[in-house]
């Protein structure tokens, strides 16, 4: 599952007149360098999801043949978040298969492969790791998610009674791997929500992992300063996998 119906607002201008997931790197669009990356990694079928300049991005998916099956959750009348997002795209999956999820601007050297091929047992598994951050991810010692803090402002979310100097902290990399089974718990909440909301309010009724990949190198191009930096990382990835 590809996350790219965001407005991308902070990629402001060139999203005034394409979707996030079409801004080039290196002269090839995200979306582009994403589904391959998937691909390398051993995905066969994608979904997408489409809001800003929905059109575009159906176009281009039409246009070019990536070797994968790729399909369209269109979210044209309305976007619904990531968790709303994912609730709709969810319908499109086998019912008793992991879903990997996948932000589309963010570019990373995540084993992806070996994530999905060691975490199908949990209901949901978060890639993290030690990045520095504001707001970070609570774990208990087995590393299942217990809840969320802004280091900043003091701020804790969880479902638990927590002592936070007791919990592991780490950063969520924008990589997630899912079992479409907690379908049946989405369908209580609203068409519309993002995704962290969810598992930061069920966290004491789905099983949430966190798994920490200690060589992460992972870039969010969410802003235009990010673009140049990205262009470096991908081919240093690139020049890795060579």
């Amino acid at each position: 599952m590809l996350f790219a119906a965001g407005l991308g607002t902070r990629l402001k201008p060139l999203t005034d007149h394409m979707p996030k997931a079409l801004v080039p790197v290196g002269g090839r669009p995200l979306l582009e360098l994403t589904i391959e990356t998937l691909k390398t990694a051993g995905v066969d079928d994608i979904v997408v999801n489409v809001h800003h300049f929905a059109q575009q991005i159906i176009d281009y998916v039409s246009e070019h043949d990536f070797g994968v099956r790729i399909r369209i959750s269109d979210e044209s009348d309305g976007l619904l978040d990531t968790g709303g997002g994912l609730k709709k795209a969810l319908k499109m999956f086998h019912m008793d298969e992991p879903v990997l999820v996948h932000n589309v601007d963010i570019l990373s050297n995540a084993p992806l492969q070996l994530f999905y091929r060691e975490n199908d047992d949990y209901d949901v598994t978060l890639m993290v790791s030690e990045r520095k951050t504001q707001r970070y991810l609570l774990f208990d010692d087995n590393m299942r998610l217990v809840g969320w803090t802004n280091i900043a402002t003091g701020e804790i979310r969880s479902p638990y009674n927590l002592e936070v100097e007791k919990l592991r902290m780490y950063a969520f990399s924008g990589i997630h791997l899912i079992h479409p089974r907690i379908g049946a718990v989405m369908e209580e909440w609203p068409e519309k929500f993002p995704i962290m909301d969810f598992y930061l309010k069920n966290c004491d009724r789905i099983h949430i992992h966190g798994v920490v990949e200690p060589n992460l190198r992972l870039l969010d191009v969410g802003k235009i300063d990010t673009l140049e930096e990205a262009e470096e990382l991908f081919r240093n990835i690139n020049s890795m996998n060579c």
